[in-house]
């Protein structure tokens, strides 16, 4: 969601798997047993309508065709995955998958019995099957990407999370043993990803295209209606799910631009929780009364990319850091987003294994990135484009306002640039065609390891070419992962990465993405903005919310 959180912002296939799990770095036999096993008898909504309000619509409600956190916040409650996060956490526990166990190449899961559909039909290992073939097999009749006309569809995700997955078997009705190329340790964690939820078997071979906008799932809600010229979206509450809750009739997502708006909503009870806040607006909450606001800190990175295909002088890493000196991050965090973030000093959030405390943020000195453009030959400056969203984001609560900021800064240093502006779909779409010379994007974690952010943000999944750390984006296009931004591609930083990929030793692998964090803020393909806190805004009526770093928004818990 996550990533980066969300719009259609991951971005275009990547060719090997990556992602990982916090949960579970080590050697041998990964297991988990039953967690949360079932119904707690109080199932099917005893109050409502729950109303969740954010910053944007979603634009398509396929878990296998978006790698949008606004999706994603719809999608968790219409389905249901093999391995679940515990909410709050980053920890796995048991889904439709009552029992998992990693070992060595093999994957072996029991699945749960009597889980129904929302449309009647069993939940049974075809059904898994049925949804790992329409995400990867590109023969397969129902492959996700030839069932929408347009035929570019599909997202990073299913090569990302089942890349080195063999063959997957059944073993009668509830059995599934999947199969691995190679010792993958993070592989348990990958199939709590969002992407991951299990379509049903049915829908996919009679209607696969209607996963989009009438999605069947197994979740604690199921899909009534999208009203796309209101961008709300209406869940019901399913009567027969498997597990806690639901407790509330029905789920609302309405989508409201403005953050002031929203946060005036929730404190006169038109709304119970909100989300995309920026400064003001959450102190309008905290302030209020009939509502508080809940905070922690967040798994996440908002950054600038520099786009090295598209600008010359991004090709040289003397630029690269002259516009990291150039941008006062530390004044952003501090002035715009007073006291929720902190500044960022490599991909990496703190919390997240590999994290290189010995790394300092950038600071901002005029003088250094004078030097630096001037031994670059860049010394009489130069244009480029910064690309930004207009909805807040996560990560970017307030990007137009950090937008200018940094105009301003560079314009210290007698570098223009040009700002445009396009709400959250257009801008992703706009990056992903790499028409971008810089843009603001971010990433919020998946499953809390750091492959999660390193590998499909900063690896070309691609060799690079002889004497040269950067990729053509028309050869990313064909070839690589277009989810780096920046057409970066520094050998020793990808050796690094493919290491911690196939290490079981957690100390080994934390050695790998420290080292590899070094690179990354030394090399400068990024301006490294900020790190920010999860922030939501609940209404007193609300109960059992749980605020979550990654998955959820947990909604079958809560109660009114």
């Amino acid at each position: 969601m996550a990533p980066r959180d969300s719009g259609t912002d991951r971005r275009s296939f990547l060719k090997a798997a990556g992602g990982a799990a916090a949960a579970a770095g080590f050697a041998g036999c990964i297991g988990g047993d039953d967690g949360d096993d079932g119904d707690d008898g109080d199932g099917g909504g005893n109050g409502g309508p729950l109303t969740y309000s954010r910053g944007a619509d979603s634009a398509t409600l396929d878990p296998q065709d978006t790698t949008s956190g606004e999706d994603a916040k719809v999608t968790n409650q219409i389905f249901d995955r093999l391995v679940h996060f515990k909410p709050g956490g980053t920890s796995l526990t048991a889904g439709l998958a009552k029992k998992y166990e990693l070992n060595g190449t093999e994957a072996n899961l029991t699945l749960r019995e009597g889980v129904k559909f929302h449309d009647g039909e069993e939940f049974t290992a075809d059904d898994f099957i049925a949804t790992y073939r329409r995400f990867l097999d590109e023969e397969y009749e129902y492959y996700v990407n030839k069932v929408y006309d347009s035929g570019t569809h599909g997202s990073i995700y299913g090569p990302y999370l089942l890349g080195k997955v063999d063959d997957v078997s059944k073993d009668g009705d509830y059995g599934v043993t999947i199969s691995l190329s190679s010792k993958y340790t993070p592989f348990l964690a990958n199939l709590a990803v969002f992407a991951l939820s299990v379509l049903s078997k049915k829908q996919i071979e009679e209607d696969g295209a209607a996963v989009m906008d009438d999605p069947v799932g197994t979740g604690p809600f199921e899909f009534d209606n999208w009203n796309k010229g209101n961008t709300t979206i209406r869940l019901t509450a399913n009567d027969d799910y498997w597990g806690e809750g639901p407790h509330v009739d029905e789920v609302v997502f309405e989508a409201v631009s403005q953050n002031s708006t929203r946060a005036s909503s929730l404190l006169n009870g038109e709304t119970h929780i909100v989300d995309g806040l920026g400064v003001q607006p959450a102190k309008q909450v905290k302030n209020g009364d009939g509502a508080s606001l809940e905070r922690t800190e967040g798994m996440n990175i908002g950054y600038m990319v520099m786009n090295m295909s598209r600008v010359e002088a991004f090709r040289k890493k003397k630029v690269r850091q002259a516009i990291n000196y150039a941008i006062n991050t530390e004044s952003i965090v501090n002035n715009i987003y007073k006291g929720m973030a902190a500044q960022a000093s490599h991909p990496l959030p703190p919390g997240v294994m590999g994290y290189n405390e010995s790394l300092d943020p950038y600071p901002h000195d005029v003088e250094k990135a004078k030097s630096l453009l001037e031994e670059a030959g860049y010394g009489d400056g130069f244009t480029f484009e910064l690309a930004t969203m207009t909805n807040p984001r996560p990560y970017f609560p307030s990007p137009t306002q950090t937008a200018n900021t940094i105009k301003s800064n560079l314009k210290d240093v007698g570098v223009t640039v040009n700002i445009t502006k396009q709400k959250w779909d257009a801008h992703t779409t706009y990056m992903d065609k790499g028409k971008h010379d810089a843009g603001f994007i971010g990433w919020m974690s998946d499953n809390g390891d750091p492959d999660n952010f390193f590998y499909p943000l900063l690896h070309p999944q691609m060799e690079s070419p002889d004497g040269q750390d950067w990729i053509e984006w028309s050869n990313l296009m064909e070839n690589g992962n277009t989810g780096n931004y920046a057409a970066w591609a520094n050998a020793e930083f990808m050796e690094l990465l493919d290491k911690g990929q196939k290490e079981s030793d957690k100390s080994k692998r934390e050695e790998y993405y420290t080292e590899a964090g070094k690179i990354a803020h030394d090399e400068a393909p990024w301006v490294f903005v900020t790190h920010t806190e999860v922030i939501r805004g609940v209404h007193d009526d609300v109960k059992n919310f749980n605020l979550a770093k990654i998955g959820g928004p947990f909604l079958s818990r809560v109660k009114l």
